[in-house]
């Protein structure tokens, strides 16, 4: 059987039997769909990560040793700007006990449970250092505020170097059973914030760590998800209406864009798929890639109808004329999309493989639910010559008469912006991935500014031994690292246990301010410590830095703001100064910090492989379906050039790119295949069954397929352009570089593919 052969008996068949066509569709639809029931968000900062990414097992290996660091901080900010008054402290004791209550915390830290110790003769006194705030006396209060600005371990971790901002850092610890933990906590710790507010007007909190940077990935796809998709399908039905002028053609494409989102999510979620903040995006990428479809069969039909084709006639002959270049337009984007697995961040993954599928399945709908439901649904349409055709036919004498101008100046254009790619910077800021309508964007900018910072680097050292922390050399070691590490430009802060000793050195020796130094004998130094955690309170133990046979400590380094190449040069002088110091004790490097930085990098690597295997099986499938090496080859010079001249343009408007743009490439591989499929599809239809010349092939094109070419790429750019209104600037990054991708596609599609048709054929 034929090819012609099999089209004509499925366009009999559809259009004989649609009912039967539109029940099957719906029982499919239903049975996938289904799987909504059963849906999931997770929303963990770890899930950009895969189980085997270094970075990660590094992290998992500290964390398992010592006390979890991820984290809620309630940030103060009195009107006054004294921390240290009877009422500040009082409010923030009172939030000290009540941060307790919220789901999940180990640990409550703050300036007024800081467990300070001083000596009575041969006794240790440990408590916290502030007691009854209300009943303190203004000698009293300047003292507090003394030993809080001096102790490294406090000032630019929970107290401002100044006095004017505080921190209340709550650790948690997260089952990871449940995927809204992140939500729970937030909204309590909102709660509590709006209550301790209405209690202490005089009072500003700011809530951020980890913890609101888990439920700022929750909301971002919440948000998007009830803004983005209405407001798409808006855009879509106006569009098409517009370019169709026909309700029942509208309605039909929107149906089947609905029934291919509900089919992709529902099969992914049956797959075991939980959605993601970025593989939420996936039913706005659907309904924009299903409608390309459903446009160059509708806009045929209508075509046709309008010559006075009978409409059963009409749909037979759109599904003959379209079949082929639907087709691979639609295992070009699947093949484009699926290439997103060689992703080393799951999410784009899981939204690579939902695409594919919704993209695979509209393909099978528009050749079978859309011609059986256009047989029963009334076409209303006058019979006539578009005057949209009639501008196609102007736009194509424009195209031939000027082929040798726009074919080199495109060569210029094209050469430039490529030029400047090389002007884009890899960078990445975790914090950034928010706008500042975000919570925890605004209040981690103002941590930044104001007291330390979120950013961190975890160091952990392994001695020889049980008990071998306490050795003079290897404390000697751990400070003379801290003050290296407080010498270099990004650092604020360092947790360090050698603080601590240095402390109770002090206060064995009658607290004379020339003992504080580390102890000179490992003995004392063991009983130091042992001391010291027999008087702490529970839940302000020292496992947060001290692993459970004192073999090994962590420290912790806290930083402002940094961009992905700042963190990866501060991580390179650690790690050397570390190699030259302290290697015997195996330190290991970790955080999430260090996770974000590296995993663009690495993304982008992993996705030039992906690209480079989709373009090769791309390339082959065109030849073999243009039956042509060369036109194989020719389609694929406007497929490459879009996206590298669309990060040169780029580079002009922002020069920025982080994880998000890393994937646009393999992304917008597949969907800039389909306008060049369509255009040359036409053109050799007309060379070879109409035997016209390669001027009229390329009229013919025009006139054939230009239409549903600018109706397609104008929902496509709208589409990715209302994702490049998130809030959330992974989204918003990866929807407007698509949207430019696209847009500069279709430029050369319609001003620089026939031009090079015309030039190679002649040659």
């Amino acid at each position: 059987m034929n090819n012609g052969s099999f089209v004509a008996r499925l366009g009999e068949f559809v259009t004989r039997h649609p009912w039967w066509v539109i029940c099957f569709t719906l029982v499919l639809v239903v049975s996938a769909g289904a799987g909504l029931q059963h849906i999931e968000l997770n929303n963990n900062y770890r899930i950009f990560f895969s189980k085997d990414n270094p970075q990660l097992l590094a992290f998992d290996a500290i964390q398992n040793t010592y006390s979890k660091s991820d984290n809620l901080m309630f940030v103060v900010e009195p009107v006054n700007g004294n921390i240290f008054t009877k009422e500040n402290l009082q409010a923030i004791t009172e939030l000290t006990e009540t941060a307790w209550q919220l789901p999940y915390s180990s640990r409550v830290d703050s300036i007024t449970n800081f467990q300070h110790t001083i000596a009575e003769e041969d006794d240790l006194i440990v408590n916290d250092l502030v007691l009854e705030p209300e009943s303190l006396t203004e000698a009293q209060l300047q003292n507090i505020k003394q030993i809080a600005l001096h102790e490294p371990i406090l000032y630019n971790r929970l107290i401002s170097t100044t006095g004017h901002v505080a921190g209340v850092n709550v650790t948690t610890q997260l089952p990871g059973k449940n995927p809204m933990e992140a939500l729970e906590i937030a909204k309590v710790a909102r709660k509590m914030a709006a209550d301790f507010t209405h209690a202490h007007p005089d009072i500003k909190l700011h809530l951020t760590g980890l913890v609101m940077l888990n439920n700022a990935f929750g909301e971002a796809a919440i948000n998007d998800n009830k803004t983005l998709v209405p407001l798409m399908f808006a855009i879509v039905f106006l569009v098409l209406f517009l370019c169709l002028r026909s309700l029942t053609a509208t309605f039909s494409v929107l149906l089947i864009t609905f029934f291919s989102i509900i089919f992709a999510i529902g099969l992914a979620v049956w797959l075991g798929i939980k959605l993601t903040p970025t593989s939420a995006t996936a039913p706005t990428i659907i309904l924009t890639m299903a409608v390309a479809d459903c446009v160059h069969y509708l806009v045929t039909t209508l075509h046709n109808i309008r010559l006075g084709h009978e409409k059963k006639q009409a749909l037979i002959e759109s599904l003959r004329t379209n079949l082929q270049p639907i087709f691979l337009t639609s295992a070009t984007t699947a093949i484009g999309f699926l290439s997103m697995n060689f992703s080393d961040a799951p999410p784009f993954r899981d939204l690579g493989n939902i695409v594919a599928i919704g993209v695979s399945i509209a393909f099978i709908f528009t050749i079978t639910f859309l011609p059986a439901l256009m047989t029963v649904l009334p076409i209303k349409t006058s019979i006539k010559e578009e005057p949209s055709n009639s501008a196609m036919k102007i736009f194509a004498e424009f195209v031939i008469r000027w082929r040798k101008f726009l074919l080199f100046g495109n060569v210029l254009l094209a050469a430039f912006l490529i030029s400047m790619v090389p002007q884009n910077e890899l960078n990445d800021e975790f914090a950034k991935y928010f706008d500042e309508s975000f919570e925890f964007r605004r209040a981690t900018d103002f941590l930044n500014a104001n007291m330390g910072g979120i950013y961190t680097i975890e160091i952990a050292f392994k001695t020889a031994g049980e008990g071998e922390i306490s050795d003079p050399a290897f404390l000697q070691g751990v400070n003379v690292f801290k003050e290296w590490l407080l010498l270099q430009p990004e650092v604020t802060h360092v947790n360090t246990i050698s603080d601590t000793f240095k402390r109770l050195n002090k206060n064995m020796h009658g607290d004379a301010p020339d003992e504080y130094r580390l102890p000179e004998e490992r003995n004392l130094a063991a009983q130091y410590l042992l001391l010291y955690e027999m008087s702490l309170p529970y839940g302000l133990d020292l496992n947060d830095q001290i692993n459970l046979d004192k073999s090994g400590i962590r420290i912790i380094a806290t930083m402002k703001d940094r961009s992905t190449q700042q963190m990866l040069d501060i991580e390179s002088r650690i790690k050397i100064w570390l190699q030259g110091n302290m290697n015997e004790y195996k330190p290991i490097l970790a955080s999430p910090t260090l996770m974000f930085a590296y995993i663009g990098k690495r993304n982008i690597v992993r996705m030039l492989i992906g690209s480079v295997a989709a373009l090769a099986l791309i390339s082959l499938l065109l030849m073999i379906a243009f039956k042509s090496i060369r036109l194989g080859l020719i389609s694929l010079i406007p497929n490459l050039i879009p996206a590298a001249m669309a990060f040169g343009i780029w580079a002009i408007i922002d020069g920025t790119v982080g994880l998000a743009l890393s994937v646009v490439t393999g992304l917008t591989l597949g969907i800039v295949v389909d306008d060049t499929v369509h255009f040359i599809s036409k053109y050799r239809r007309a060379r070879i069954e109409q035997n016209y010349s390669p001027e009229d092939a390329v009229r013919y094109a025009f006139s054939t397929v230009g239409i549903a070419l600018w109706v397609t790429s104008a929902v496509l750019v709208c589409g990715f352009s209302v994702l490049a209104t998130s809030h959330f600037t992974m989204n918003y990054g990866m929807g407007l570089l698509t949207a430019i991708t696209i847009a500069t596609a279709l430029f050369l599609d319609f001003l620089f593919l026939p031009p090079l048709l015309m030039s190679l054929e002649k040659k």
